[in-house]
């Protein structure tokens, strides 16, 4: 999210209208409904950690172990624990 001046974008009678409610303050304007993104829309994320994390499952069954796992992808043993149940879970739905 990145912040705007609001003179740039309302016309004066609007902006007049907002500084009689929040003259200087700094307010948030929610997207309109039915625009929200989801997480990873507009960056590669969302397809890259899907795919970090079948590595790393993948990893698992060849049998590396959690903690050398950890280590090696810089995350902690909870995360590599549900990276796993995760991709059993997947496995098992396929």
């Amino acid at each position: 999210m990145r912040y705007a001046n609001a003179q740039d974008i309302f016309p004066e009678d609007v902006l007049a209208l907002m500084q009689q409610y929040t003259d200087g303050a700094y307010i948030y304007i929610p997207r309109k409904t039915g625009t929200h993104k989801k997480w990873g829309e507009n960056t590669k994320s969302k397809s890259e950690t899907k795919k970090r994390n079948a590595e790393i499952y993948a990893q698992y069954k060849s049998g590396h172990k959690v903690n050398e796992l950890a280590t090696r992808h810089y995350l902690s043993e909870k995360s590599i624990e549900r990276i796993i149940t995760l991709g059993r879970k997947q496995e098992q739905n396929e």
